[in-house]
């Protein structure tokens, strides 16, 4: 069993490695072919649709993975993976119409509104088709999501770079390789779990239903509230710079995600033994503090020769036409510790099944980033966006941190027993 965990944790990995590597590289071509102006665009959509996408996070993992665990007969798992995919299509297709009617009602540049409309095509695939990941995942085998994911991003990467050599520089064509790449991935999904699943028939059970609402619910708000702050910046950015400069803060940040998807790859490393394993939580709470201070070091020097390296790192991805990135990319850099030491603080809260606490430091965060950015932004620019990025950084941490002192009270202590 411990081989097959250890298996699995190295396909996801691996997934994780390609994801960065094949994603810097393909949005590197699409910021060098549209400019930095069509990059600002491109990017701004893609934020809008991102937002919108938290509605079909519906029904999440943490809510089907238990309950597909605890009971493995196909029947059961079949008729549970039947309402799971169809709450999330629902939802889905909910959050793809607001999309819609959003772009539609508020944006007046054409290129934005096509290349969201576009774009937001993967809403209503990969959620819904991602309950065959969640029944993977249960078997303890994600190996073919892995391989099916790989496809996709190998997909993307081959007609983004076909795209690009052929000298586009439309960034809704460029779109079209998101939408496909979500199709591709969802038939071959759908595909590996039509082979294997129950043939039972499946009726609409609204009891089943409604208890996975009920208990999915706080952690659809967290993500909500999560990717709402990850990408309210470039929403609040937009009416008050220059397309050019947002298309330069863009690039900055898309390099800085990239560099803070691994805090959670090592957050996700070490949790099963030293917090999962743990058998109190005295122990879990010293072990928490170990990798906070091993994360925030590995943060800071990764910050460290990051901000040291922009220059080069931003002419490599996209060219000399952004160079502005690099002076932005430098001070973002700042807040690496701080996303580090939030993700390793986060494992005490997921190990106590705390949803709650996240929803109210999500909910902090996003306020705080509102806050700071609506001050410093007509006065500083793309500057006062990496402000309140830092800032709500900061707050993360500070809930996290008080979250550890709370773990001592004794509602915490049974609940982690």
């Amino acid at each position: 069993m411990r081989i097959q965990i250890a298996r699995n944790v190295l396909w996801l990995v691996l997934e994780r490695g390609l994801q960065v590597v094949f994603g810097v590289v393909s949005i590197g071509l699409i910021a060098r072919a549209v400019g930095p102006e069509g990059f600002a665009k491109f990017q701004y959509a893609q934020s809008l649709v991102l937002i919108a996408a938290s509605i079909a996070l519906i029904c999440g993992s943490e809510v089907v993975v238990p309950r597909l665990v605890a009971d493995p007969a196909p029947d059961v798992q079949h008729r549970l993976l039947a309402h799971v995919f169809v709450l999330r299509e629902i939802a889905a297709v909910g959050g793809y119409l607001l999309l819609v009617l959003v772009v539609m009602m508020t944006e007046e540049d054409k290129i934005i509104v096509l290349t969201a409309i576009i774009i937001g095509i993967p809403i209503l695939l990969y959620e819904p088709f991602g309950s065959v990941r969640a029944w993977l995942q249960a078997r303890t085998e994600s190996r073919p999501a892995v391989v099916y994911g790989m496809i996709g991003l190998a997909f993307r990467m081959i007609v983004v770079s076909a795209l690009y050599f052929a000298g586009l520089d439309s960034a809704p064509v460029f779109a079209w390789a998101f939408a496909v790449e979500s199709l591709l991935c969802a038939m071959l999904l759908a595909r590996y779990y039509g082979y294997r699943r129950s043939r039972v028939a499946v009726h609409l059970d609204w009891t089943l239903a409604r208890k996975l609402l009920t208990d999915g619910t706080v952690f659809w708000v967290s993500m909500i509230l999560m990717l709402c702050a990850k990408r309210v910046d470039q929403l609040l950015l937009k009416p008050h710079i220059p397309l050019f400069e947002l298309g330069s803060y863009s690039a900055s940040m898309q390099v800085l995600d990239n560099f803070m998807m691994l805090s959670a790859v090592v957050a996700s490393s070490v949790a099963p033994l030293m917090i999962y394993a743990q058998p109190s939580l005295a122990l879990v709470r010293r072990n928490v503090l170990y990798v906070a201070a091993g994360m925030v070091a590995v943060g800071v020097a990764g910050g460290a020769v990051l901000a040291y390296c922009a220059p080069w790192i931003v002419a490599l991805i996209y060219g000399e036409q952004y160079e502005a990135a690099a002076s932005l990319l430098r001070l973002s850099a700042m807040a690496s510790g701080l996303v580090f030491a939030d993700a390793a603080l986060s494992l005490l809260v997921i190990y106590l099944r705390k949803p709650n606490w996240l929803v109210e430091k999500w909910f902090l965060v996003l306020f705080t980033m509102i806050v700071v950015d609506m001050i410093t932004i007509p006065n500083y620019g793309a500057r006062g966006a990496i402000y309140g990025y830092i800032a709500g950084n900061a707050m993360a941490v500070i809930a996290g941190i008080r979250f550890f002192l709370r773990s001592r009270e004794p509602v915490a202590v049974q609940q982690a027993v």
